[in-house]
């Protein structure tokens, strides 16, 4: 499907050393963001405790809040739970504060504003929960990274497999440092947005990879630069529809999903929009400059010597 077409190749080969150079800035003060704040881990990478309690009618989550704001819990995470009546409740670790002492103050104060609030369950999650959950984080983000790159590797050949992971991590790393710069909460579904980024950014990156090596074949007399053009242009309309839709379900997640669902939607706002830029404009000029060539993605044609003719 097609709203519009481009009719002149738009050159963006021409200015991708200096689209390359802002994403290595961006990328560099991510990393640093990283190094000198770090991530502000939910309870499920900390430890803490989580608690359900159940209102006879539906609960009034901002009030719950603020009653654990003033317990001195600003940062506690508030969520129904099966119903809009069952509310889960994860609240950081606390020194000098043991897990029962922490329940019996937190149902007190809710009692203040509710008194037929009840406490269904309480569980402590350890430190050592938090970091087990933390390694097998990492190691989802590798393995998906290994295996994004083996596909690529043999669905085309390894200057894109080096370009595409390149690209993705560059996303990745991106909505890192925007989670780290502004202390936003990194919690599991937020891990889980940044996994579906890497998924939905390699999406693009295979789109263009796939109209380029198409290019090689069709384009024979065309510079490789006017080949990454043309595989650019070409699928801009696409880009720009699947993407805004895209991106207007995750505005709306992100506007109206409520406090849950926050931080996952502006993890996959900010990962969409990263990952669209750096198919376009980091993958593509980095295949190019890897030194991709129409031997690489074209087989040599074969010569018929009975008739002479090509074949």
């Amino acid at each position: 499907m097609e709203f519009f077409r481009i009719r002149r190749d738009i050159p963006f080969m021409r200015h991708a050393l200096v689209f390359n150079v802002i994403s290595l800035i961006t990328f560099l003060l991510a990393v640093a963001s990283l190094a000198t704040k770090g991530l502000h881990f939910s309870v499920e990478f900390t430890g803490g405790t989580v608690m359900e309690v159940s209102y006879p009618q539906a609960a009034d989550l901002e009030k719950i809040r603020g009653s654990l704001d003033r317990l001195g819990f600003p940062d506690a995470s508030v969520q129904n739970f099966g119903t809009s009546h069952d509310v889960l409740l994860r609240l950081p670790l606390k020194q000098g504060v043991s897990s029962a002492q922490l329940s019996e103050n937190v149902m007190a104060t809710l009692k203040q504003d509710a008194a037929d609030v009840e406490l269904r369950r309480v569980e402590f999650v350890g430190p050592q929960v938090g970091k087990e959950l933390a390694t097998d984080g990492a190691l989802a983000l590798l393995f998906v990274c290994v295996g994004i790159m083996a596909w690529l590797a043999l669905r085309f050949e390894w200057r894109f497999a080096v370009s595409g992971i390149i690209a993705n991590l560059h996303d990745v790393v991106i909505i890192l440092g925007f989670f780290s710069f502004f202390q936003w909460e990194f919690s599991l579904p937020v891990l889980a947005a940044v996994l579906a980024v890497l998924g939905y950014s390699v999406n693009e990156s295979v789109v263009i990879f796939d109209r380029i090596r198409e290019n090689f074949r069709k384009m024979r007399k065309a510079s490789v630069p006017q080949i990454i053009d043309n595989a650019i242009t070409s699928t801009m309309s696409r880009t720009i529809i699947t993407h805004g839709s895209t991106e207007l379900m995750v505005v709306s997640m992100l506007l109206f999903g409520g406090p849950a669902l926050h931080y996952f939607a502006l993890a996959l706002f900010i990962g969409i929009l990263f990952g669209v830029y750096s198919s376009v404009l980091v993958a593509a000029p980095l295949v190019m400059w890897l030194g991709v060539s129409r031997s690489n993605l074209v087989k040599p044609e074969k010569k018929d010597t009975t008739g002479g003719a090509t074949v």
